[in-house]
């Protein structure tokens, strides 16, 4: 009941991740990105421990593959699992256990990865893909909103979603961007809004945390 993409900004070196599902406040268990070293999704059934253990074998030096087998290697329940990594050179790994509820897919690709599960059609991830990959020059929390909104358009899942996440890290050990709806009844477009509202102050942020000194807003 959950559908998401992770993505790489080739030009900027960006991370970041768009997910929405059916369940309250979606933003405190399914996505994981850390700046210059990549991005982890786990989901259905979700086991938020995958997240961190994750971002700690990319940060040793696994590929996302590798990220992937080791994950499942040591997770005694991975056949509830559906998991998504990428790592820093854009490459992206998935796995859907089997127990994993239909309808349920994954569309992997260079710098980008969508998995969803008891969605409304096989076709959600796919259309989430193309969505990102359209506009590589657009702000990457742009395209993964895009993304976010190409998949609801594709059929979403089988009922309503509740909750969303948008999330994107650059340098720092904070993210640049990190916005949640955590129960709405329509909260894909309910962050957009926020999105829109937050885009042309989200620099401004950065500076007061960097240089507060001379921030761009008081």
């Amino acid at each position: 009941m959950t559908f998401s993409l992770i993505g790489r900004c080739a030009r900027t070196g960006q991370i970041g991740a768009a997910v929405s599902t059916s369940s309250i406040a979606v933003g405190a268990r399914v996505a994981y990105c850390a700046a210059s070293v990549g991005a982890v999704l786990t989901q259905h059934r979700t086991d938020p421990r995958l997240g961190p253990r994750g971002i700690a074998l990319l940060r040793s030096g696994c590929t996302a593959q590798e990220t992937i087998d080791a994950l499942v290697a040591s997770t005694p329940l991975a056949h509830w699992r559906q998991i998504a990594v990428l790592d820093a050179a854009g490459n992206t790994a998935a796995y859907s256990g089997v127990r994993t509820k239909p309808e349920m897919s994954d569309a992997p690709a260079q710098d980008a990865c969508a998995i969803g599960n008891i969605l409304a059609s096989v076709l959600v991830p796919p259309a989430m893909l193309r969505a990102f990959q359209a506009d590589p020059a657009a702000p990457l929390a742009e395209r993964l909103l895009q993304a976010l909104e190409a998949g609801l358009v594709a059929g979403g899942e089988h009922g309503p979603v509740r909750s969303a996440h948008l999330l994107v890290v650059e340098r720092e050990s904070f993210p640049l961007v990190d916005l949640r709806v955590d129960w709405h009844d329509t909260p894909i477009a309910e962050l957009r809004a926020l999105w829109e509202r937050y885009a042309p102050q989200s620099r401004e942020y950065l500076s007061r945390a960097l240089d507060p000194d001379n921030p761009t807003i008081p």
